[in-house]
């Protein structure tokens, strides 16, 4: 960034239910990176302009109510919709909003939103034809209210160019890092992930992501094959054997399922699995080998391969990162 550029306006939008702590806590971020960028150019001049932008009580407009230094252009560089305590928000009660997003956008603006922010987003229709990403509970909901959109859950952050999506609750941290790296470079996104202790990007939200499968789609016949899922222990089951209990024809089968769960029933039996091997493995120290004995693998190998895909992490990786604070210790 040249010394003469006017600072990089990065306005965050205070809407109904907003989680003002991602507000803040972006607000602070920026500000850090700010003050590094300074720090290595040797310059006064700022970087940033940090900027909130509220809803008025009427729903009509939206006005500047606070900006890290005064002299804020009509339209911001970023726009960012923070995660909402609502989920999923709407803003179909602030039509407001979404016009301005749009001119937002059409002026160059770059848009991000954060967790369920991703539902404000959506309903400008600019998202229609992209990958997208939300928390990974409502990702479902997404991708049923906006079919257009290519959502997926397993991503911590998205990066289109023009537009940003980040997963979790907690990925404002994300999706800073990476408006900072992208707008000051690497070294000023480095300085500032250490300073705040916040791992740089990387991370995928699959990570953390439970398995939560849909019970409420109303095929009873599905249902019985779900909940038979959930206990079963054997080692080798075929899709014939799924298709029994649930009283139907392999191929009806096969359609019903993959209609109701939205995946295949050998993957579903899969997710299963890795599911009881994530619980083990943070609450146990027994062996890599007998956790996939335990959860019905009978070739270790396979199981990590398995693991690896639906994770993104070995199970010893896994285990680093999520067993509890005594089994790492002993460990």
């Amino acid at each position: 960034m040249a010394l003469s550029e006017p600072p990089i306006e990065i306005a965050l939008l205070i809407y109904p239910q907003v989680q003002l702590a991602a507000v803040y806590g972006l607000t602070d971020l920026f500000g850090f990176a700010d003050q590094f960028a300074r720090d290595r150019m040797a310059s006064e001049q700022p970087c940033f302009r940090i900027s909130h932008w509220n809803i008025e009580p009427a729903g009509t407009d939206l006005t500047r109510v606070y900006e890290s230094i005064p002299g804020g252009q009509a339209v911001p560089n970023v726009v960012i919709i923070p995660p909402s305590l609502k989920v999923p928000p709407t803003a179909c009660d602030f039509a407001c909003l979404l016009t301005w997003l749009r001119g937002c956008h059409e002026q160059g603006s770059t848009l991000a939103s954060v967790c369920a922010g991703a539902f404000i987003l959506a309903e400008t229709g600019l998202l229609a034809g992209r990958q997208a990403t939300t928390h990974w509970t409502c990702a479902t909901e997404l991708a049923e209210q906006f079919p257009s959109i290519n959502v997926d859950a397993g991503r911590i952050l998205i990066d289109e160019g023009d537009i940003v999506t980040a997963g979790g609750i907690m990925a404002w941290t994300d999706l800073g890092l990476r408006l900072v790296d992208r707008l000051l470079g690497p070294a000023v996104m480095m300085d500032t992930a250490k300073f705040l202790l916040i791992d740089p990007p990387g991370r995928e939200q699959r990570h953390y992501s439970a398995f939560s499968p849909p019970m409420n789609h109303g095929d009873t016949s599905i249902l019985k094959t779900q909940r038979r899922l959930q206990t079963e222990t054997v080692r080798e089951l075929a899709t014939t054997d799924m298709a029994a209990w649930a009283g139907l024809e392999v191929r009806t089968f096969l359609r019903r399922f993959q209609k109701a769960t939205g995946l295949k029933p050998i993957e579903y039996w899969q997710h299963v699995r890795i599911e009881r091997a994530r619980h083990l493995l943070e609450t146990t120290l027994e062996p890599v080998e007998k956790v996939a004995w335990d959860v019905g693998y009978e070739d270790a190998g396979s199981f990590r391969k398995v693991f690896i895909k639906i994770t993104g992490l070995t199970p010893v990786e896994y285990r680093k990162r999520f067993g509890s604070f005594q089994l790492q210790a002993a460990s």
